[in-house]
């Protein structure tokens, strides 16, 4: 599936990113999930530590999650960091 997403910034309809996101954790129990933007680091990280928000990290032990394991700058934005409270709920 695609997200609208630009660089540096958030999932052009962020209400259906997140369902895809949730679909994306669910899937994932029984295939392989990917993710994966053209510079590899602030849409893929922002979208690995959604899926950890959804399945029930905090979204700073997610962003810190994300950046032990994938890349130390993953969730290059602010912004990024701050729409994962929403993700939360």
């Amino acid at each position: 599936m695609w997200i609208r997403w630009s660089d540096f910034w958030l999932p052009a309809d962020r209400q259906a990113c997140i369902r895809a996101l949730a679909e994306a954790l669910d899937r994932a129990g029984r295939e392989r999930v990917d993710f994966a933007c053209p510079g590899g680091r602030g849409r893929t990280g922002t979208a690995m530590a959604a899926v950890a928000v959804l399945d029930g990290l905090a979204p700073a032990e997610a962003v810190e999650w994300v950046r032990a394991t994938y890349h130390p700058r993953a969730v290059e934005t602010w912004w990024q960091r701050r729409w994962l409270t929403t993700v939360a709920g």
